[in-house]
């Protein structure tokens, strides 16, 4: 097995509704934000090369929206995803599958795309199987009116239609271990993987940012947020005691950091690039 990080671009959310109740005086000390508030995240993706099948963790935000949408999160930076993917040699065609750790837009939009013409939807990844899991689905095609906004039908029914979706719950799946999450949202699904001795978690929006450590530090988003406290402490907990090495998805400056526990509870300890940490790639 090998891994490689895939960085899709940067874009901008609004710092509150990052860190919920935590106070901006105490949030701005490892997020600073710009003069409208807004804080630099990342839209860090995972491949997984294993024997002759290459699995994408993630897919950014894609670049299908119309100006007005994207006008709202300021994406900047150089990455994109074709581009992260030619670094290391590989083509969206030679994706086989697509693991979404759950379908908010900036985590799978970038799974479907405009066909030339721009008449209808493709799979950016025509080969591939697209894996999500049968609760989250439901949630996702059937959207409360909190999420609705983030659960965009075109990124989402194209992968059925097409006849691309498999649901992990219905198969042999044995690429990695799933930590369930329910407070973010319904049945996300969070990778831990054994890889060079470690154990390496995709942490997607369990833990966004290096900042997010401590426990109260939970997203305005977060449609059950007591549960998401109950379950990053059973997270955190576990993660110390098995010495995880956690892949931020969402974290501008951070690759991959570890923790160690305090009178305060677990929190940040070091940071790391991901090729100095392992060593192909």
């Amino acid at each position: 097995m090998r891994i490689y990080p895939i960085n899709t671009g940067n874009f901008k959310l609004d710092g509150g509704a990052m860190f919920g109740v935590v106070p901006k005086s105490i949030w701005q000390r490892t997020n600073p934000a710009d003069s409208n508030n807004m804080c630099s995240w990342a839209l860090r993706c995972m491949l997984i090369e294993k024997g002759d099948r290459l699995m994408l963790i993630d897919n950014g935000m894609g670049d299908k929206q119309s100006e007005k949408f994207f006008s709202y999160y300021y994406l900047h930076g150089d990455d994109s995803l074709e581009k992260s993917l030619k670094h290391y040699g590989f083509h969206p065609d030679d994706i086989t599958d697509v693991f979404l750790t759950h379908l908010h837009f900036d985590h799978c939009g970038g799974g479907i795309q405009w066909n030339k013409d721009r008449t209808k939807y493709e799979a950016t990844f025509k080969n591939a199987t697209y894996w999500s899991n049968a609760d989250h689905w439901k949630w996702a095609t059937e959207p409360n009116d909190r999420e609705k906004a983030s659960f965009l039908k075109e990124n989402i029914l194209p992968m059925q239609e097409l006849g691309q979706l498999k649901f992990v719950e219905e198969e042999d799946f044995d690429w990695f271990e799933i930590f369930y999450a329910n407070g973010h949202t319904e049945a996300q699904m969070i990778p831990i993987i054994d890889y060079q001795g470690k154990k390496l978690v995709f942490m997607a929006d369990l833990l966004p940012s290096a900042g997010h450590v401590p426990l109260a530090y939970v997203m305005g988003y977060d449609v059950r947020p007591l549960v998401t406290l109950k379950e990053k402490k059973s997270f955190l907990d576990r993660a110390l005691d098995e010495d995880f090495y956690l892949y931020l998805e969402h974290d501008a400056d951070n690759e991959v950091i570890n923790l160690k526990e305090t009178e305060r509870g677990p929190r940040f300890n070091q940071s790391f690039r991901f090729h100095d940490l392992f060593t192909n790639g």
